[in-house]
């Protein structure tokens, strides 16, 4: 007999959902909207009601043991079972079967609670609460438990052909991983103990913070050995998040490795919604888009076509399923996730408290391993989900473009938020200043958005004619972001109230994202973080969620250290007050070093501004050079052409100049002769800014650190980041130059990885033009 775990939310939508995706119907998940309303109403209805009950039940149908799960909101005198429904609709339109759903779910419940509790029958109870108007509509219906039974054995005989397939797909899945080898002849140097640490940390159900250098196969180290612990069954998933495009493209790549050795496993790449998109304009609306119209009535029979004849699902797989099907190729991704092995997505998809995949994570933990990869980029990713910011001039846009007699509720919770706006806005005139920072959460602002989303949640499908949609649209999921942190709020976060261009913004600002973090890592059974550069480690530690007894691995890097020749030219300062004045000395240093030896370089700089003033006097003292710069945007095309010009066989030296931290200064590959060389000007520091600030005073009082959490270690990893471009192969060889005296001081040397250890300081341009020549005569 097959056992099979469900949850009674999953089985109910799985087996009766149908329709059409409709955006407008969007809305937060129950805990932004309804925590609250849930708890206000299970404390008014008195002693003999008790709140949120777990329920079990085994049952079996057609030989399968299901395991149904779930979570009752109250239960009233032991017999009587309540479930409680926040929404927007109006009061009149609410009937008894206003959403068949909800009693399939009550249903449900009502009958594990007979089956455990011996009832001969069940009240369930359906309570409805009308957000707006802040009324109460309850219904009530007794059933049987033979009524019951034959209800909750129906739906789970239509879901036993699923639970089936997916038992005998996991059967056929456990016995290729165990008969699974390591895809390759050998390890390379590091990658076997980074594999068994990984497979240690699986096991075990704990977390890893792991810098792995370039070189070692990370990709192959993490998947591979995760991929095994599954084959144990210890796990059921692996979510492999990363934060570009070009590293889920490494994953893909590994999991095909695995297949040729014979591995049978699903998985999925997850694309963005904009970018996955048909429409030129993306509106998820059954009346604009007819992938979204009646997709749930076509969706289970594509689910069953893509699972007999695919196991890489990738965005070309998902896009041709999604047209055969006439669905939305986003929402497919994430269904047929369900039934796959390993999920390759984005970091947003666990972390972001509004993106976050509900169907997996809003019911609480499960068996997965979570794949955190070039996860130094989460500290900046994270501050920024989980802040919230709203403008006056998206509220004003919104008030300017209603029909003041038809839209007279949405009208009035606008005014509301603007009121509060307008308050703030005299707060910030009565000090003096453009910015106010306030500690505690603006209650009174934060109603008025609450009650905006409950407004416009109803007004959207009322009124997708009229020509103010859009806006309102776009303030309804700006607010939702904003209600879902300010959920989060707590002494880690402020109110950043700020007036500039005639605008005002208010901006929960996350200061401190590790206890966030580690939350929806505890959602997983295990976790590994790793990355090229982790530098230094217990930094990233403390900033992403780790404790003080989280596992920590820096491997040193597989390359031969002397391939990269490391000099520092500490006689030169590009302090922001010295840059005018070392202007000449920097470019001159920059033509030194590629004057050993024709080839590519990448030139990085730490802000566009200083970027363009020495490209501009390069240009003009050695116009002899060809090359190009990184401009302020540049879509996919043009950045790939900007690459394209890097190639093994130029002639002539070609130049690049970048910003740090931008898009040429991680993920790009350029391996072998394609590029010999980079410089690094400056040590990566963001200017003296306003949000830098009040991080740095928070860590100054909570551990002493405030410099070097807000300004020394990011920039510095910008600069490990940049160097990482040079070496990507066991035969490159590259020339490196840092550019900054401050690159000599112990701060900053103390954030030298162990491989750098050979760097060699320059004292002038004489000795760059030596040491350059000299590397390349001895290669």
């Amino acid at each position: 007999m097959r056992n099979m775990r469900i949850s009674v939310r999953r089985l109910v939508e799985f087996v009766l959902r149908s329709g059409s995706i409709d955006n407008r119907m969007a809305s937060s998940n129950r805990a932004l909207e309804g925590t609250k309303i849930h708890q206000l109403l299970q404390k008014s209805a008195g002693d003999e009601y008790q709140a949120e009950v777990s329920l079990k039940l085994e049952r079996v149908v057609d030989n399968i043991a299901f395991l149904l799960e779930g979570r009752a909101d109250g239960i009233i005198k032991g017999e009587i079972i309540d479930e409680i429904k926040t929404t927007e609709t109006p009061m009149e339109e609410i009937t008894e079967d206003f959403r068949p759903l909800h009693w399939a779910q009550l249903i449900c419940y009502g009958f594990i609670l007979a089956e455990t509790a011996k009832l001969d029958k069940v009240t369930l109870q359906l309570t409805y609460y009308q957000v707006v108007d802040e009324e109460i509509k309850q219904f009530q219906r007794v059933m049987t438990r033979s009524e019951m039974a034959l209800f909750v054995d129906d739906l789970l005989s239509k879901y036993a052909v699923w639970a089936k397939m997916s038992a005998a797909w996991e059967m056929k899945r456990n016995k290729t991983i165990q008969e699974l080898s390591f895809p390759y002849k050998s390890y390379r140097r590091g990658q076997r103990e980074l594999a068994i640490a990984v497979y240690r940390t699986a096991m075990s159900g704990e977390s890893l913070f792991c810098e792995a250098p370039t070189g070692i196969g990370k990709t192959m180290s993490t998947l591979f050995p995760a991929m095994k612990a599954m084959g144990t069954g210890k796990i059921d998933k692996i979510f492999y998040f990363t934060a570009k495009t070009i590293t889920r493209q490494v994953a893909e790549d590994a999991l095909i490795e695995m297949r040729r050795k014979g591995l049978a496993a699903r998985s999925v790449t997850i694309t963005a919604k904009d970018k996955i998109c048909f429409l030129d304009e993306r509106k998820c609306e059954p009346d604009h888009c007819q992938f979204a119209r009646g997709y749930y009535d076509r969706l289970n029979e594509a689910l069953f076509d893509m699972l007999q004849s695919e196991e890489a699902i990738t965005r070309p797989v998902v896009e041709t399923y999604a047209r055969k099907h006439t669905l939305c190729p986003f929402e497919l991704s994430l269904d047929v996730a369900l039934f796959c092995d390993a999920i390759i997505c984005d970091y947003n998809y666990l972390f972001d408290p509004v993106i976050y995949l509900k169907r997996f994570f809003a019911e609480g933990p499960g068996k997965y391993t979570f794949l955190v990869d070039e996860v130094h980029n989460l500290v900046d990713r994270a501050r920024s989900m989980f802040s919230a910011t709203l403008r006056k001039s998206l509220i004003m846009q919104v008030k300017r473009g209603l029909d003041k007699k038809l839209n007279k509720r949405l009208l009035n919770a606008i005014n509301a938020m603007n009121r509060e706006m307008i308050s703030l806005n005299k707060k910030l005139t009565e000090l003096g200043k453009t910015v106010y920072v306030n500690k505690e959460k603006l209650v009174d602002w934060n109603e008025a958005i609450l009650k905006f989303t409950f407004v416009a949640k109803e007004w959207l499908p009322q009124n997708n004619q009229s020509e103010s949609q859009a806006d309102v649209l776009e303030l309804y999921f700006e607010s939702l972001r904003y209600v879902a942190i300010a959920e989060c709020y707590d002494e880690r976060y402020v109110t950043q109230v700020t007036r500039s261009h005639g605008d005002l913004e208010i901006k929960q600002l996350c200061l401190d994202p590790a206890f966030l973090l580690s939350e929806k890592l505890k959602l997983g059974d295990s976790s590994v973080l790793f990355s090229a550069t982790l530098r230094p480690i217990d930094y990233y530690t403390n900033v992403l969620g780790g404790e003080k007894d989280t596992s920590r691995m820096i491997f040193s890097s597989p390359f031969k250290q002397n391939n990269m020749h490391l000099l520092v030219a500490d006689f030169i300062s590009t302090k922001y007050q010295m840059r005018e004045n070392s202007l000449e000395s920097v470019v001159d240093a920059l033509f030194a070093l590629i004057s050993g030896k024709k080839g590519n370089y990448l030139f990085f700089f730490p802000s566009f501004l200083y970027l363009q003033n020495v490209y501009e006097l390069f240009r003009e003292k050695y116009p002899e050079v060809q090359v190009q710069k990184q401009e302020t945007s540049m879509d996919e095309e043009r950045r790939e052409h900007f690459l394209e010009m890097f190639q093994a066989d130029n002639e002539e030296t070609l130049v690049g100049f970048c910003v740090l931290g931008g898009v040429f200064s991680e993920g790009v590959d350029l391996r072998g002769d394609r590029l010999v060389g980079a410089a690094i000007v400056g040590v990566g520091l963001a200017q003296l800014n306003y949000e830098s600030d009040l991080i740095k005073d928070y860590y100054n009082k909570s551990i002493g650190r405030g410099f070097d959490y807000a300004y020394q270690i990011p920039g510095m990893n910008k600069v490990l980041q940049a160097v990482g471009r040079v070496i990507r192969g066991e035969a490159d060889r590259g020339v490196v130059l840092l550019i900054e005296e401050r690159f000599s001081a112990e701060r900053y040397r103390a954030l030298f990885p162990a491989h750098w250890n050979h760097a060699k300081t320059v004292k002038n341009i004489h000795e760059i033009s030596h040491e350059v020549s000299e590397f390349w005569q001895n290669s």
